[in-house]
């Protein structure tokens, strides 16, 4: 839609809507339920999938109305903030992060709101993300995961196959690169969404942004080797293209792709639709490795909590048992090309040939690490990433320096949570 400023979930999926409302009659309880909006467009608003689930869920409980205003990711973050700010929070709210409102006290537990049954269905390492301190508040409500994409056309000009480890990645992207391609490799560090980027290639070095007692290690041996291979094999070598990674944004890099300008990149679902409008053939793999496939992918998932402030604990549990039913996880992950954050889905979904196109993320689902949600320390600490990760593979840059800088300022928000 021409005209309109695209945000970013934790998901990478643009929404570019504002806010809308779905209502229904009168009752004896509204819940008020801010959301956020998946669509990219107009006509494929999450407004509408709202509006369905509603009418359906309010036919059977005439004494229960819920209000529904849907924004874009620009919007809906802050709209909850000031809400709360304002001491009248929604009912529920189904946004970017949940970690401060639960160490603020502000939020129900999910076991004082769902059915153990619904509750178990949570995939394991979603169910535990959503957790601060042992505790579960954040019910994950939509999830990916990220393999690497190839264009076949450019594969097939330059006579490779995929690639396995980083060594066939660096020799892939150079023979991409000796054919004239734009972006052998696409490494968007930029500050839209470089957390991402950065974890999947730490979990692809035997790394990742927590140590093995959950504490920060951004600066750990695996790490720091991680970025000073990108930083020589890749950067060093002019094979990631012409915009510096710490300036290539992830949209303007899949926007590149689904161009036919991009040899490799990691991406998530939303990438097939796109690459496929546009007519490229693509292929996807498991992301390489140091020495063979990646041990973990990047997981990521948006959140649905609910607040104690108005009370209506029990309407709020029955409303959403409804949402996470397995017939309405399966329509929205559907809808909009995203893992269902239930087992019961995903299991209906790994045997689906309707499926088909988003079973390699599904996959990768049960090895994905996620971010460390549950700190609150975390959007600090992510910010960070974004601004500042570019440096450690730029001319002249150091890696263990940029990546210690980051390390130093991770445990002391962290020591302050």
């Amino acid at each position: 839609m021409a005209g309109t400023i695209a945000a970013v979930s934790a998901l990478g999926m643009t929404a570019v809507l504002g806010g809308c409302g779905v209502t229904g009659g009168s009752a004896d309880v509204t819940l008020k339920l801010v959301a956020a909006d998946y669509g990219d467009s107009a006509a494929d608003s999450s407004r509408e999938y709202w509006d369905e689930l509603v009418a359906e869920y309010e036919a059977e409980h005439p004494d229960v109305r819920i209000d529904v205003s849907v924004h874009s990711w620009n919007d809906v973050d802050r709209k909850v903030k000031e809400m709360v700010a304002a001491g009248d929070p929604p009912d529920m709210a189904q946004i970017g992060a949940y970690a401060d409102y639960a160490d603020r006290g502000l939020l129900y537990k999910a076991d004082e709101l769902l059915s153990i049954p619904v509750q178990a269905d949570f995939v394991g390492q979603l169910a535990s993300a959503g957790q601060v301190k042992g505790v579960q508040y954040g019910m994950p409500f939509a999830s990916s995961t990220r393999v690497l994409f190839y264009n076949k056309a450019l594969f097939a000009e330059a006579g490779i196959t995929p690639p396995e480890t980083w060594d066939d990645l660096a020799e892939n992207a150079a023979a991409l690169k000796a054919e004239g391609v734009k972006y052998p490799y696409a490494l968007p560090l930029g500050p839209e969404e470089a957390q991402a980027e950065t974890l999947q290639w730490m979990l692809s070095g035997g790394g990742g942004y927590t140590d093995s007692v959950d504490s920060y290690g951004i600066d750990s041996p695996e790490n720091v080797g991680t970025f000073a291979w990108l930083k020589d094999e890749l950067v060093g070598k002019d094979l990631t293209g012409p915009v510096a990674p710490g300036e290539l944004n992830r949209a303007d890099a899949f926007a590149a792709f689904a161009a036919g300008q991009v040899g490799m990149l990691n991406g998530h679902p939303s990438l097939m639709k796109a690459a496929a409008r546009k007519g490229v053939k693509f292929g996807m793999v498991p992301t390489p490795g140091k020495d063979g496939a990646s041990r973990s992918t990047l997981g990521v998932a948006d959140w649905m909590m609910a607040f104690r402030e108005h009370g209506h604990r029990d309407q709020i549990g029955d409303f959403l048992d409804f949402v996470y039913s397995e017939k309405n996880a399966l329509a929205f992950s559907r809808r909009y090309d995203l893992l269902p954050v239930t087992t019961s889905a995903s299991e209906t979904m790994a045997a689906s040939e309707e499926d088909r196109a988003l079973r390699p993320f599904l996959e990768e689902l049960l090895s994905s690490e996620l971010y460390p949600v549950g700190k609150t320390s975390w959007a600090d600490v992510s910010a960070r990433i974004k601004q500042q990760i570019g440096k450690a593979v730029a001319p002249g840059g150091s890696p263990s320096g940029v990546l210690g800088h980051l390390q130093t300022a991770a445990a002391r928000a962290e020591s302050a949570e």
